[in-house]
């Protein structure tokens, strides 16, 4: 008896020291988005979903806690702090075939570095009642008609970065300056707020027209205080009739020391999987990577639409040049 209690107490402090199965994730996404996604995944999987949200500092944190970070993997709201992770020697990349064939090589790091999980356009929101137009291009934006009638926030602000470089991208330094140059000329006012606010401009009067991702008109509809801001607006996909518009996404990597690595990509794996791909679709309002999937009710009138096909990483380049050219412009004064 005492023999059997003896072993039953060795074998109950042997018990805590076999390890569930877990992926740690540091997340620049909401937390509202995100968990539905990794409760979903534990459901099916058994895999257990650690996750630190924050909305700026994870990377700084990756590289603070370098080896001995817990970190498995890293969802980013813009592309940009995936290159940043990439390029601070942050991620590892793997060859997946999988996940390369959900994700379009467009909107993923060819050495696999980094992937997109879902795709927002850079739109135009323009007054229902006071613009006709319904095609504009980011080119006809320098146009005297639209002189003191754009809303903008800060020309530094990442999407805005981004699309800036594609510009760069598109038609080389002294061109994207004159044109950045003339979309400040016919500023309505001072770049400020975030997209949203730029919607309640045009709704009170402010301004006629006002870039802005896409997501940003369901999660307004969605929003009591918001809605008729976006009831005061229409949404224009510009460039449809040559490159297309202008896009970004929201990604997840790898990180460079991953102490679950196997079950991290089993979970990169779900959430380029059609039913991760809807809900990204039904609760953000974002349009899928995944081709095939389903979109929100709200955006499916837009389905089809011709993106810009140049891949991410041929702009992304240009950010640091892009970022100089708001300061030379004088954009944000």
């Amino acid at each position: 008896m005492k023999f059997l209690v003896t072993m039953m107490f060795s074998l109950s402090c042997l018990t805590p020291m076999i390890a569930s199965a877990e992926v740690n994730v540091y997340s620049y996404r909401q937390s509202f988005l995100v968990e539905p996604l990794f409760a979903k995944f534990t459901e099916l999987t058994g895999i257990k979903v650690n996750t630190i949200f924050a909305s700026k500092g994870l990377i700084q944190k990756l590289q603070i806690e370098g080896r001995n970070s817990p970190a498995d993997l890293l969802l980013t709201s813009n592309s940009t702090r995936l290159v940043e992770a990439q390029e601070l020697g942050l991620t590892q990349s793997i060859q997946d075939s999988a996940i390369e064939e959900a994700v379009p090589s467009t909107f993923r790091d060819p050495a696999g570095n980094w992937f997109g999980l879902t795709i927002r356009a850079r739109l135009i929101y323009a007054s229902k009642e006071r613009v006709q137009e319904n095609d504009i291009t980011y080119e006809e934006l320098t146009s005297s008609k639209w002189n003191r009638r754009i809303c903008s926030r800060s020309g530094k602000n990442d999407y805005n970065i981004d699309l800036i470089a594609s510009m760069v991208a598109h038609h080389g330094f002294e061109e994207a300056k004159l044109w950045l140059k003339g979309v400040k000329e016919n500023l309505a006012r001072r770049p400020q707020g975030n997209d949203r606010a730029q919607v309640k401009a045009i709704y009170v009067g402010q301004c006629d027209i006002s870039l802005g991702n896409s997501y940003y008109f369901g999660k307004m509809l969605a929003n009591k205080e918001q809605q008729e801001w976006a009831r005061s607006v229409k949404l224009l996909f510009p460039n449809q009739g040559n490159r297309g518009t202008h896009v970004n996404i929201s990604g997840m990597a790898l990180t460079k020391y991953a102490p679950n690595r196997d079950d991290a990509i089993k979970l990169m794996h779900f959430l380029v999987g059609e039913e991760a791909q809807k809900i990204y679709a039904e609760v953000n309002y974002e349009f899928p990577v995944r081709a095939g999937v389903d979109l929100s009710p709200l955006l499916k009138p837009y389905e089809g639409f011709k993106s810009d096909e140049i891949p991410l990483i041929d702009f992304i380049k240009y950010r640091k040049v892009a970022s100089i050219l708001v300061d030379q412009v004088g954009f944000d004064e």
